[in-house]
């Protein structure tokens, strides 16, 4: 009688036009420690036309773990692939690889380990990157248990993760195959909002993140207005699963800044009016329904100006602010309040006929620290007013007299 077990995990890789990449990708699948006995693949060839479908195939005649390949008309991104496997995923987690990317040494088996002995619904491991940037302030160090408030995780929403299956089965959790763009970060933020605890892998590389020579990147490619339909979709969920307040605001930062931003960036100025009249409007509702002082206050002054100017669909100085950052130009620093107050004059400070507010160009202490004669306001500074008045009005012997 054969003894079928539960593998530990299963590694999903959707695939297209993945060659000659893919060889190194399946390779790296192969050397992983954990043990053939204690994973599977499930690779899906999104209608390659490459030899990408005959290479899995190929791999999954000679592998010493069991590797189920599924052969599909194009899709046009990889959430189709992704929630095929999803569908015939077996494994305790799954973990999502990209076809032109690879897995480090001990990844599978320290990320596993590591989910076992926390309890944890998502691992982040370490990722290096091959002629692409990789994140990186997530990583400072190795996290047995955090949650996407008191951690940077926020900032790498890639589908690259450990995630346990039975969080994903639980809230039927797939891929929204709507998007073109931005599909793995709706999906990520999900489950670490309803993850029982994050880990961060930091002391080993887990993941390389290849650049492809051929630049056949989905991010790379695709109209703008994909990445409004992105933003959209992430403040939405964000609105959707987290009560307005600081908490909202720390995460809205990130489609604001990483999402909405570069939309505003270099590229506008090279845009048609045409485009830049769009951009406006399809950030309007956004702007309309998300920006908040709390998200402002956590942003740096160019980028809080630029949104500000985005906000109330003023074309011109955003122009002129712009192309102010793109030259590299410093702003001037200016001191007020005893040096507890810094402002930035970026274009238009103070000017009398765009009337920005003041506080826009206020640098928050986060950023204001870099600056020569900035001196932090003291948190304690009225408790210690009211103190003194306190001491003036008792006897000579002062507070502890009194209490004696």
């Amino acid at each position: 009688m054969t003894v079928v077990t539960q593998p530990d995990v299963t590694v999903i890789i959707g695939a297209y036009e993945a060659m000659p990449y893919l060889v190194e990708c399946l390779a790296s699948v192969e050397a992983q420690t954990i043990g053939p006995d204690r994973m599977e693949v499930i690779a899906v060839d999104d209608g390659s036309t490459d030899g990408t479908g005959e290479y899995l195939e190929e791999f999954a005649a000679r592998a010493g773990m069991p590797v189920t390949v599924v052969r599909q008309e194009n899709s046009g991104s990889p959430s189709g692939p992704r929630n095929v496997g999803l569908g015939k995923a077996a494994g305790r987690y799954v973990f999502f690889l990209d076809a032109d990317d690879r897995l480090g040494t001990e990844a599978l088996e320290r990320m596993v380990a590591m989910a076992d002995r926390n309890g944890t619904d998502v691992v982040l491991g370490r990722v290096e990157g091959v002629n692409r940037t990789p994140p990186k302030s997530m990583f400072g160090r190795t996290l047995e248990r955090t949650d996407v408030f008191s951690s940077n995780i926020k900032f790498t929403l890639s589908a690259q993760k450990l995630f346990r299956r039975a969080l994903l089965e639980r809230h039927g959790m797939r891929f929204d195959e709507s998007l073109w763009t931005g599909e793995d970060a709706l999906f990520t933020l999900e489950a670490y909002l309803r993850a029982d605890g994050v880990s961060v892998l930091a002391d080993h590389t887990c993941y390389y993140l290849v650049g492809r020579e051929d630049g056949k990147h989905v991010t790379k490619t695709g109209s703008y207005t994909l990445r409004f339909d992105s933003a959209r979709a992430l403040m939405k969920l964000i609105a959707d699963m987290v009560p307005a307040g600081p908490r909202r605001d720390d995460l809205m930062v990130r489609p604001f800044l990483i999402t909405l931003l570069p939309q505003f960036g270099p590229k506008f100025l090279k845009d048609t009016e045409e485009v830049r009249r769009n951009k406006l409007e399809l950030a309007k509702p956004l702007m309309d329904a998300y920006w908040t002082p709390g998200v402002a206050r956590r942003l740096k002054v160019h980028e809080r100006l630029r949104l500000h100017l985005v906000a109330e669909q003023r074309t011109e100085p955003l122009l002129e602010v712009v192309e102010f950052v793109r030259a590299g130009k410093q702003a001037a620093a200016l001191l007020e309040k005893r040096g507890t107050r810094l402002y930035l004059a970026y274009p238009h400070f103070r000017s009398g006929t765009e009337g920005i507010p003041d506080d826009v160009y206020l640098a928050e202490p986060r950023e204001a620290r870099a600056f020569p004669g900035y001196r932090e306001p003291a948190a304690r500074s009225l408790p210690r007013r009211a103190l003194r008045r306190i001491r003036r009005l008792l006897p000579s012997g002062g507070v502890g007299a009194a209490a004696a």
